[in-house]
């Protein structure tokens, strides 16, 4: 099988290829295609790629090739794993930059900063879904682009079911409440429901058992890890749920927008300079006698370590604790719904598809985050119960705004990326909201199209 990866000189790319090295079974991969528009970027990765299938010892590592030419890239592919970043992350740095300055978030997929991205984003990801109908009309198309709900939701209206989004932050949550309750994470199964990075877990079913109330109830338990930290006690006991990570933007509001002004240096700014560091480091004069692999296992090792440190120093939560530092590991997510496609095996996996049926408040083709049957056929949301109204009214909200941005980005109407931004929970300005645009017009070329 082919699998196309875009933005494949992106730093997270070596994750995907190691999961897919252990991967001995009939019908896996065989050939992967880079694409990038960043030829140098792309030769660091390969780089990377070539050290680890060496060091693996496995001796049909699948192919690897890259390239600069999108449709030379998608022509064929049995799956397309979409990682790009309109902008890179001088981008990002600029959302999070300009976002503050009017004293509103600038996270990449939450608020101002969210918004921006996707009004960058969603004309190029509609252009990928469309050569994707041209070109690979057979291919799925798994998309971890941020923001990830809006960006599925965007390729779906082009290529219906066949793209699929996913994030490794829910799966992450259900193996750390899992490993609390002494359970296998393996075999437990995540209650979860609302959209990417707005979501929470309701409960967890170890061999049919919901072992959730029992650790609400432990205040000690309850306390001793990440989300329990960050959230504290008492938040998580009156919710009767444990929020996804990103919910603290939303619940310590002022909070995390004090802290992010305070920094030292946002985290797209520190992402962005870590990561010129590593390719620096790959493309510089002495860069034939060191390890890329090496260079590349250190960089992630502290950016791991980092990971949303501005929202843990204003909750009081510390240093990130050695169990917390395991993401979901969005390389498996892929992995897994991969398999379970091509080969039919069938798993449930919490993911980014159109809501269907699944929650009344939403219409059917929302997309939403939420476990889901995989088989042959594609991914099939489950069912579940209501969401509480508090959480409901945060979803809607949200959603509606998602659907300003897919506007404006369709139509180029600079009065609907106002109203997106102002609609927004966490923005909650019509004058803020222009601010906002007309900022983002200076610093992003790429928003010309908003007139």
């Amino acid at each position: 099988m082919k699998l196309v990866i875009l933005g494949g000189g992106g730093f997270r790319v070596p994750l995907v290829y190691g999961a897919l090295l252990g991967d001995h079974a009939e019908g896996r991969v065989t050939e992967v295609v880079l694409h990038d528009l960043d030829a140098g970027r792309l030769g660091a990765v390969a780089r990377v790629l070539a050290e680890q299938a060496a060091a693996s010892g496995v001796p049909d590592a699948p192919a690897v090739t890259a390239t600069t030419d999108l449709d030379e890239a998608l022509r064929g592919a049995d799956f397309v794993f979409s990682a790009i970043r309109v902008g890179g992350l001088e981008g990002r740095a600029a959302d999070e930059r300009v976002a503050l300055a009017q004293g509103v978030l600038g996270q990449e997929t939450v608020g101002a900063g969210g918004i921006a991205y996707g009004l960058r984003t969603v004309p190029v990801a509609v252009d990928i879904a469309r050569r994707v109908r041209r070109l690979a009309p057979d291919a799925w198309v798994i998309n971890f682009t941020n923001p990830a709900g809006l960006v599925t939701e965007a390729m779906s209206r082009h290529i219906g079911d066949r793209v699929i989004g996913i994030c490794d932050s829910p799966v992450g949550l259900g193996r750390r409440v899992a490993r609390m309750l002494g359970g296998n994470p393996d075999e437990a199964f995540i209650d979860y429901v609302g959209l990417n990075h707005l979501g929470w877990l309701r409960g967890l079913r170890i061999a049919g058992r919901d072992e959730l109330p029992r650790l609400l109830g432990d205040a000690e338990l309850l306390g001793s890890f990440e989300e329990g930290r960050l959230f504290g006690v008492e938040w998580l006991q009156s919710l009767g749920a444990v929020p996804n990570e990103y919910l603290h933007y939303y619940y310590f509001n002022r909070e995390a927008v004090q802290a992010y002004q305070e920094a030292k240096q946002t985290r797209g700014a520190f992402l962005r300079d870590q990561q010129a560091r590593f390719y620096a480091e790959l493309s510089g004069p002495e860069a034939a006698a060191s390890s890329a692999l090496a260079a590349w296992d250190a960089t992630r090792a502290e950016r791991e370590a980092t990971y949303m440190s501005e929202n843990r120093e204003a909750a009081g939560a510390g240093e990130r604790a050695a169990d917390d530092l395991e993401s979901g590991g969005y390389e498996k997510v892929a992995l897994a719904l991969m398999r379970a496609i091509a080969r039919d095996e069938r798993t449930t996996l919490i993911l980014n598809v159109r809501n269907r049926t699944t929650l009344a408040a939403l219409d059917a083709d929302a997309v939403i985050e939420v476990p889901c049957s995989v088989d042959a056929n594609g991914a099939h949301p489950m069912s579940v119960d209501a969401l509480p109204g508090h959480a409901t009214g945060l979803v809607c909200g949200v959603k509606a705004v998602e659907r300003e941005v897919l506007s404006a980005a369709e139509s180029g109407s600079r009065t609907t990326a106002v109203k997106a931004f102002a609609l927004h929970p966490l923005v909650d300005s019509v004058a803020v909201a222009r601010r906002l645009v007309e900022g983002y017009r200076e610093v992003h070329p790429g928003l010309d199209y908003l007139t």
